[in-house]
């Protein structure tokens, strides 16, 4: 496994309509490093976003999807994305400020 850093973990913030609902729960959806475990993720988001403080992480690996040109079949990328629910005490994450 290969030494991952803080600020290598988080690769950018997941923006979906159900996401953009869980933050008024205090949960925020990010891609991530495939490699990154649930306390790296704890401590990148602690560090990155100053003042937050994580109550739990939920991970999922999501696979590669197939795709055809032609008769050439190969897969994309396999991604990993980190749901953070953060403490209620907690400042929250301006992903785009105003909004």
């Amino acid at each position: 496994m290969a030494d991952i850093k803080y600020y290598d973990v988080i690769l950018k913030p997941v923006i979906t309509e159900k996401s953009m609902n869980g933050m008024a729960r205090k949960e925020y959806t990010f891609l991530v490093h495939p490699e990154a475990n649930k306390s790296q993720i704890r401590e990148a988001v602690e560090k990155m976003f100053e003042g937050t403080k994580v109550q739990r992480v939920n991970t999922m690996n999501c696979p590669g999807k197939k795709k055809r040109r032609g008769t050439v079949v190969g897969t994309t990328a396999k991604t990993k994305k980190a749901i953070v629910k953060l403490t209620e005490d907690s400042k929250d994450i301006e992903i785009y400020p105003g909004l």
